[in-house]
């Protein structure tokens, strides 16, 4: 029996904090606050992208997927979660359910193969610079990317097909924010082991195998950076590499933290705040650690910032 044709028609109750009402009121302002930022730092960077000319480089096109990506990630489950602070009943249709599922896990997964390929990008700007505008050539570019999303939506199915087709006996309360798969495997009322390592190895794929080859590939640059005489080159090389290592660590730490580890082996309360920080907190700061890390955004913008005021009037 699977939970379609089980409750299709019942809502499921997102607990999130409700049993720490005193934490409803900051938790309102500090998603407010975020989800603003996110919005407004992701939509800029996409907009510098596009209208710099300086910019119109595979690096930036992949930031610009990047900032895609994490406006929809974090406008998957942060309008739901701010309507269920501000009311009492705090639910969401199985429908919604399913959607939340599908597209949080499509696009968790699409960014984290899309940060593998940006360390790929870094690997040959900076190890094979002669060769670079043959390597990454528009077309590879464009494959790349587009392999990233279509594997990211892919597992996704899969993933949410194994999650929403094991009985759940009437559970509807979700321990969670969202729906999220860890948090709805506590819902099954049959043996989980046979799934968590179905997960388990799905998670090596997405999570374990991309970091890898991101590791390997910031190994290689940071021996041909210490090649470098000049302290200026060596300074300009790292600072390219520095916004992106800080994101992958906040990402794929947390991201692994979640779901290379069965659900009941997570604190409660712990597993939540770190939901919170890699599908919520972390695409808000991405844009902030690229722009304030990186000299050549922070120029574009100087540059930008001239013309949109232009529109405006």
């Amino acid at each position: 029996m699977n939970w379609a044709n089980e409750s299709s028609s019942k809502d499921f109750i997102l607990l999130g904090f409700s049993d720490k009402p005193w934490l409803q009121t900051p938790l309102l302002v500090l998603l407010l606050i975020s989800y603003t930022v996110t919005i407004f730092g992701n939509v800029s960077i996409m907009m510098v992208c596009i209208l710099d000319p300086k910019l119109h480089t595979p690096m930036y096109f992949f930031l610009t997927n990047l900032s895609i990506l994490d406006l929809c990630y974090t406008t998957s489950t942060v309008p739901h979660m701010l309507t269920n602070i501000c009311r009492n009943k705090k639910t969401i249709s199985y429908g919604g359910c399913v959607a939340q599922l599908i597209i949080f896990l499509a696009l968790g997964a699409t960014e984290c193969l899309l940060l593998a390929v940006m360390a790929f990008d870094r690997y040959v700007a900076i190890c094979r610079p002669l060769h670079y505008i043959v390597i990454m050539n528009p077309k590879l570019c464009l494959k790349m990317v587009a392999f990233s999303w279509l594997t990211g939506f892919s597992n996704s199915v899969l993933q949410s097909s194994l999650t929403l087709n094991m009985p759940r006996c009437g559970h509807q309360e979700v321990d969670h924010f969202f729906c999220e798969v860890p948090a709805l495997l506590k819902l099954l009322c049959t043996d989980t082991k046979p799934i968590e390592a179905e997960f388990f190895f799905l998670g090596v794929l997405i999570l374990l195998i991309p970091v890898t080859l991101i590791l390997i590939s910031y190994g290689f640059i940071a021996q041909a950076v210490l090649r470098i005489r000049s302290a200026e080159g060596r300074r300009k090389a790292f600072g390219t590499c520095g916004s992106h290592v800080v994101v992958v660590s906040l990402f794929f730490g947390t991201g692994i933290y979640i779901y290379l580890q069965p659900p009941a082996s997570t604190s409660k309360d712990w597993g939540k705040m770190v939901s919170l920080f890699y599908g919520i907190f972390t695409p808000m700061l991405n844009p902030l650690i690229y722009s304030l890390r990186n000299k050549d955004m922070k120029d574009a913008f100087k540059r930008v910032l001239p013309i949109i005021l232009f529109y405006k009037k």
